[in-house]
């Protein structure tokens, strides 16, 4: 297990005895540890993440840390999971203030957890769960339950040892949830305490953790401090007294770090990191410099660079099992992404733009889908209460320059969000994208808004309004969900993964995610359109193109006469991740610089020949015993499922078929096949005799078999 912990934090790396052997055997380790065969490469789908925790400061970066710690660890052909610790009394952040804590992330299982976390997704493309984030509220709410039922046998309940030991169960019990899509538990489990050493808060924390170090002996838990060595401007020396303080801070808690990550402005001198070494008590080729780069998917190339995977492996004892980090694609994806020359604008049009991570997964999304054009991505962040009348009288300086970022922007964005601030102003940005013919993109709010704002403006009913901002409006557009609960806030809106069926297959929508009948996306609501005015939408010119499964709650719209304007009640920023933009970002992005028509007829090609589970553009292999097809396979996008209507009378009698991923890097190395473009990223599904699996360079043969 890695712990992270940042000045005063750390990260913790750890793993079970069983999972070792297991490792050992698949690499090809002999029963008295002595190396019979060099280790056999396995494909590199996912990247794990870590743990850190912040010392004499926050804001380190301990989360981006952590996941390139994961992702550096899964290049070195290790299953990696990843756990959040939160040290606050909130039971999670679903009632949190995108201003007090940034955005809320959601999970599959519906989950509202920390920022960090979808960092972890998206650096290793994993699923992880709510169990994944722990907070204090957690710990005390199931310790205090167990009280009540009458577990503890009349014993005094105290912060050492039950809360300390429910920490302690709660970790390796998360530690063991598969996150990757395979069985089992991972190798490594990488924890990130939040917080700095010294919070009031964070005590049971570093408690329990220092007694699961020692429960679990050396070789099974490494702590990496982060830590900051500030450079002052008026001698521009390098300081490491805030390091050498916080690492004593931490022995004084009974935690001795292992590695210590120091961020700074630029590379620590050899002098700094010998002082540190001699004062800190670590190794110096332990401690590595996490120093500014242009973009924070340089940090994996940092640590690989510096050789910190050699110290953390040599801590866990798995120095001689793991392979070198092979992160191929994820440098060339870094290259381009510094490349980049050609501009994008998004105007982001939202009530929280003073606290950019707010949007966090929002501008992650965008990113994904401009590298992916070839972009390079800037955003108009636009104050929504900016672009209303009120302001135009009250501020009229503001106002012209809210509206000049806005009109001169490519493309309009309108994120989610609650409460009625700046409601206007998003209803006016969205009726300038469908008067102006200017590519937009709804979500959640974004998509109710532009729904009521059609009734306004089309429908001619003036009061339209949503239910939320106008409880007694005569005529509701949106209403507040029937299951819903107006009591209570934490954990009853409607979260997580839910199916949206695509019932026109001709639609934008459907063509981005691959010709596919449904999509499964992640949900964040609790007010819904209305139904009962959906027919008299469309009858208007309006198109409700996907809908859940009861086919009464609106889930995608679209304006057929318009280039592109699409509103999701769903949040697609969540699943998309480096390499695999999501699919109704990427089409924004290629809306706003005229490729549009290029993605939806590549879309539609590739399709119709997709399989599931591409792995950072890596190729791998699936196999299903006995011919079977399979009648969900995922889409060439994030989220989408190809249902095949019938079987391939050219799969028929070969026995196995095979779930084939082709990556740029593959492509490039099979470069001489004419079946392949350097341009192109294809997932295909085929069915192949035995024989022609054993030639994984057999390209040839394969793309002939589709």
């Amino acid at each position: 297990m890695i712990f992270i912990v940042g000045d005063l934090g750390s990260i913790v790396l750890s793993i079970s005895f069983t999972r070792r052997l297991q490792l050992e055997r698949y690499l090809g380790k002999t029963e008295g540890g002595r190396e019979q065969v060099q280790p056999r490469k396995r494909p590199l789908g996912h990247w794990r993440g870590e743990e850190r925790r912040g010392g004499v400061v926050s804001g380190l970066g301990k989360g981006v840390t952590a996941s390139s710690i994961g992702l550096l660890l899964k290049s070195c052909g290790l299953r990696v999971t990843s756990i959040k610790i939160d040290p606050y009394l909130n039971t999670d952040a679903g009632t949190m203030s995108p201003f007090e804590h940034g955005e809320v992330f959601v999970l599959d299982d519906g989950g509202e957890v920390d920022l960090d976390l979808g960092n972890y997704e998206r650096f290793l493309d994993i699923k992880l769960t709510r169990d994944n984030n722990i907070t204090t509220g957690k710990i005390y709410q199931s310790v205090l339950e167990k009280e009540r039922k009458g577990e503890y046998l009349g014993k005094t309940v105290q912060v050492v040892p039950h809360i300390t030991d429910a920490i302690q169960e709660w970790i390796e019990r998360a530690a063991m949830i598969p996150v990757d899509g395979n069985e089992g538990p991972a190798d490594v489990c990488v924890i990130e305490l939040g917080g700095t050493i010294g919070d009031i808060e964070s005590m049971p924390f570093i408690e329990a953790l220092g007694q699961f170090s020692y429960r679990v002996g050396p070789g099974n838990f490494c702590l990496v401090h982060v830590s900051l060595v500030p450079v002052l401007n008026v001698v521009g020396e390098q300081k490491t007294k805030p390091t050498q303080h916080s690492v004593r801070g931490l022995r004084g808690l009974g935690l001795t770090p292992n590695i210590l990550a120091c961020r700074s402005t630029k590379a620590l001198d050899d002098n700094v990191k010998e002082k540190l070494s001699q004062f800190c008590h670590v190794p110096a080729e332990n401690v590595v410099t996490l120093y500014d780069v242009p973009n924070i998917w340089h940090i994996p190339l940092l640590l690989r660079d510096q050789k910190a995977h050699e110290a953390i492996l040599k801590g866990l004892n798995l120095l001689g099992t793991a392979m070198e980090p092979d992160l191929t694609e994820w440098t060339a994806r870094t290259k381009i992404y510094d490349m980049l020359q050609d501009p994008v604008k998004i105007a982001m049009v939202g009530k929280y733009v003073e606290l950019k991570d707010s949007y966090l997964s929002v501008l992650k999304a965008l990113l994904h889908a401009s590298v992916h054009h070839r972009k390079k991505l800037v955003v108009e962040w636009v104050e929504a209460s900016h672009l209303e009348d009120i302001t135009a009288e009250e501020d009229p300086e503001t106002s012209k320059a809210a509206w000049n970022h806005l009109k001169g922007a490519d493309g309009i964005l309108v994120p989610g969000g609650f409460g009625d601030r700046g409601v206007q102003g998003k209803i006016l940005a969205a009726k300038y994208a469908r008067e102006s013919n200017v590519p937009f993109l709804g979500i959640c709010l974004g998509m109710q808004i532009a729904v009521i704002e059609y009734a306004r403006s089309v429908l001619g009913l003036h009061n339209a309004n949503s239910a939320e901002f106008d409880p007694k409006t005569p005529n509701p557009c949106v209403i507040f969900m029937p299951e819903g609960s107006k009591t209570h806030m934490g954990g009853t809106m409607r979260l997580g993964s839910r199916r949206t069926y695509l019932k026109d297959p001709d639609c934008k929508s459907a063509k981005l995610y691959g010709d596919t009948t449904f999509v499964d996306e992640r949900h964040r609501h609790r007010y819904e359109v209305n139904p009962d005015m959906i027919a008299e939408l469309e009858a208007a010119g309006m198109s409700f193109v996907g809908r859940d499964e009861s086919g009464r709650r609106m889930e995608i719209v679209e304006l057929p006469s318009h280039p592109f304007f699409i509103g999701v009640q769903f949040h697609p920023e969540f699943k998309s991740r480096p390499g695999k933009p999501s699919a109704l970002f990427s089409g924004l992005i290629a809306a706003s610089c005229g490729q549009l028509d290029s993605l939806l007829n590549k879309s539609n090609h590739v399709g119709k020949a997709v399989g599931s589970g591409m792995s950072n553009g890596k190729a791998y292999y699936k196999a299903h015993q006995n011919g079977n097809h399979s009648n969900g396979l995922n889409g060439s996008l994030n989220g989408a499922h190809k249902t095949l209507e019938k079987p391939d009378p050219r799969r028929r009698g070969f026995g196995i078929e095979v779930t084939v991923h082709l990556g740029s890097s593959v492509c490039k190395d099979f470069g001489s096949s004419p079946y392949l473009s350097n341009e192109k990223c294809l997932a295909v599904s085929v069915c192949l005799p035995f024989e022609q699996l054993k030639d994984l360079n057999n390209t040839k043969a394969i793309m002939l078999a589709v």
